[in-house]
């Protein structure tokens, strides 16, 4: 019944005509979608609550995660996973576990505040990174630190293919 009542709610408040507030420049329809959106919500919340955990063992382990990636020299092994076969095939050894390639440096974008005729607001403006450039939001590549067999140093390795890295060597056979 719940359910149905904030579906009805919702399409009863679409159905409404948009009309913009001179002042606030939202329209009239989504400000009381806004509010009822927040009135369901306290309502949920004074319903069900949060769930009651006490020994918070997701955080502790991602706890655990941070700090095993932070540790210098940490060598891992690398596989691809092989697209017509499905099989793991070892690429190497890395240090450390791989960066996403969508992984910035710096902050991507800046909030900056506008003002103006019709009123004011913040704007997210885009921000280059250290380098000037202005990276994707996503990407399916990966940097690795691979091991050179060569001369046993780390050279950075750009890999497309889905990546699984392990602190330890995979079986598999």
């Amino acid at each position: 019944m719940f359910i149905f009542t904030v579906i009805a709610g919702m399409l009863l408040l679409m159905s409404n005509s948009s009309c913009d507030d001179e002042k606030t420049g939202q329209s009239k329809s989504n400000a009381q979608l806004n509010t009822q959106q927040e009135n369901l919500m306290q309502e949920a919340n004074r319903q069900a609550g949060l769930p009651n955990i006490t020994h918070f063992q997701e955080r502790k382990l991602l706890k655990m995660i941070y700090e095993l990636r932070d540790q210098e020299n940490l060598v891992c092994y690398a596989y691809i996973v092989a697209e017509m076969t499905g099989k793991l095939v070892y690429i190497g050894k890395t240090i450390g576990f791989g960066i996403p390639y969508c992984t910035e440096y710096t902050n991507p974008s800046i909030t900056e505040h506008h003002s103006g005729e019709y009123g004011g607001g913040n704007v997210v403006l885009p921000q280059a990174d250290p380098n000037g450039l202005f990276m994707p939001s996503s990407a399916e590549g990966t940097w690795l630190m691979l091991i050179d067999p060569a001369t046993n140093e780390p050279r950075p390795v750009y890999i497309e293919p889905r990546v699984i890295v392990s602190p330890f060597k995979l079986n598999i056979n």
